[in-house]
């Protein structure tokens, strides 16, 4: 049964390796070179938002043959704002760590 008060955020969503219609959900300017799922967490975490759960061992339905991974968060605005401020947080974090 559908849950209306959690959204689910995969790691593809922000993979700058993937095109739009393979699941990336954000500008490529938004996006980092695979992402992993720690990285995500953290991220999540600096921009503010409580995760409620989380898992690494799934697929994304649009690469089912590839091992993927989301965290779920509860619902407090739009998916498209959470996922701005997320990627905004990734891409200092991943800046941050290649100098």
């Amino acid at each position: 049964m559908k849950d209306y008060e959690h959204i689910v955020i995969w790691l593809d969503y922000f993979n700058k390796n993937l095109k739009k219609s393979k699941g990336r959900r954000v500008g490529l300017a938004k996006c980092v070179f695979d992402p992993s799922l720690k990285e995500l967490i953290d991220a999540t975490k600096a921009a503010g938002f409580e995760i409620t759960e989380s898992d690494d061992k799934v697929r994304f339905p649009k690469r089912p043959f590839v091992r993927s991974g989301y965290i779920v968060l509860p619902k407090g605005s739009s998916k498209t704002i959470i996922l701005n401020k997320i990627s905004e947080k990734l891409v200092t974090k991943r800046s941050k760590q290649t100098k």
